[in-house]
């Protein structure tokens, strides 16, 4: 996995689930994060059109996915499929994929609407801030 942190620009975060993928935008300029979109998790090719086509739209320069870990530190059962889901983001697009710990994102959001895309803005800011205080 590469870090889409090297160059100035948008990123998109997506927090994989089961029933569906929470997609947020942000800015490696601005710091900030929003959510964008919810999409379906299957079928598997609808959500990669749907991911296609916000990168067509958005053309960020790297991409966030969110790890699920433990609060203990340790890895959750559904972290192979997300690494496996960021793999396959950066074999189909070819852009630099970074996994992001995603403790807390769902329970963070501040409201039950959107609630995916909620996390993964959440799980991007985390991302941003963490990319501004390490300069």
């Amino acid at each position: 996995m590469g870090t889409p942190d090297h160059q100035a620009g948008s990123l998109l975060a997506f927090d994989f689930g089961e029933k569906r993928i929470g997609v947020a935008i942000g800015n490696t300029l601005t710091g900030g994060a929003r959510p964008l979109a919810q999409i379906a998790t299957d079928p598997k090719a609808q959500r990669f059109q749907a991911i296609a086509s916000l990168i067509a739209q958005w053309e960020p320069v790297g991409l966030v996915v969110g790890l699920p870990v433990y609060p203990d530190g340790q890895p959750h059962p559904f972290a192979d499929r997300c690494r496996r889901f960021a793999h396959q983001l950066q074999g189909r697009f070819s852009l630099p994929v970074a996994l992001e710990d995603e403790r807390y994102t769902s329970a963070c959001a501040p409201s039950q609407t959107d609630i995916d895309a909620q996390a993964a803005a959440i799980l991007l800011q985390g991302h941003l801030n963490a990319k501004i205080h390490s300069t």
